[in-house]
């Protein structure tokens, strides 16, 4: 396991590294998730030639610190995870980032874009949302208050969002799950989106059969490859690994 200092507090970023040559692939997981479990399989996978894969935990999530100071915006979070790829010696790297940290991802790679040289966006969120109380497929956190869900909201969330998400998110800090949660619901300035279509290094949006993401053709238009991957519902990885690694193969160096 490795770790670097991210944060005045000093806390601790940490990320299990797979040995390869560069450039690097980072992995970076979803709200409530953590990277190993979900990104393990694929970032070994035979069918992927290998490189060095850092498969990395945002701050109070999985094995990472979880500093009361944060903000847990997803700014912060990019700046934080910028901090920790400078301090492991990465640049240029492929960026691989699952739903809420993809938004993360998309506000790294347009403030550091040296540290990006190829994005690949994983049912990633795009655009902000309003935090209804239990959205389609979503685990409604951002309706609470920070009070109401660290005191006892959190156990309705748990009990609506079942075992397996659960599994992972009942790693996160309380306070840093609905702080990023709401971030994500509020989203950035400019959008996630229209931070995406203008970047330059090449991007990719893959997305389980049948939910492409909204205005996929303008995505297109912009320069972004919206692939299908099928067999697969938002954990595209879990869901269908030997294609997920399959088309990162053909997507990457």
């Amino acid at each position: 396991m490795h770790d670097a200092i991210v944060h005045p507090s000093g806390a601790r970023m940490r990320w299990v590294e797979l040995p390869g040559p560069d450039p690097a692939r980072v992995y970076v997981h979803g709200l409530g998730a953590t990277s190993a479990p979900y990104y393990a399989e694929v970032a070994a996978h035979p069918l992927l030639p290998r490189r060095r894969s850092l498969l990395i935990d945002l701050l109070g999530f999985g094995i990472s610190d979880r500093p009361r100071e944060f903000a847990y915006t997803l700014e912060a979070h990019a700046g934080a995870l910028a901090a920790a790829l400078e301090k492991a010696g990465v640049a240029d790297a492929a960026l691989i980032a699952h739903s809420m940290g993809g938004a993360v991802a998309i506000v790294l790679a347009a403030r550091r874009p040296e540290l990006v040289a190829h994005l690949v966006l994983v049912d990633a969120n795009l655009d902000p949302y309003p935090p209804v109380p239990v959205p389609p497929g979503g685990s409604g956190i951002a309706s609470y208050g920070e009070e109401e869900f660290v005191e006892g909201g959190w156990k309705e969330v748990r009990d609506r969002v079942g075992p397996h998400w659960w599994s992972t998110m009942r790693l996160a800090d309380l306070r840093g799950l609905h702080r990023t949660a709401v971030s994500l619901a509020r989203g950035t300035d400019p959008t996630m989106r229209e931070l995406l279509v203008s970047l330059r290094m090449p991007r990719t949006y893959l997305h389980p059969e049948g939910g492409a993401p909204d205005d996929a053709d303008g995505l297109r238009a912009a320069g972004v490859r919206v692939l299908s991957v099928p067999e697969s519902g938002h954990n595209i990885m879990l869901d269908n690994p030997d294609t997920f690694a399959r088309t990162l193969a053909t997507l990457l160096p």
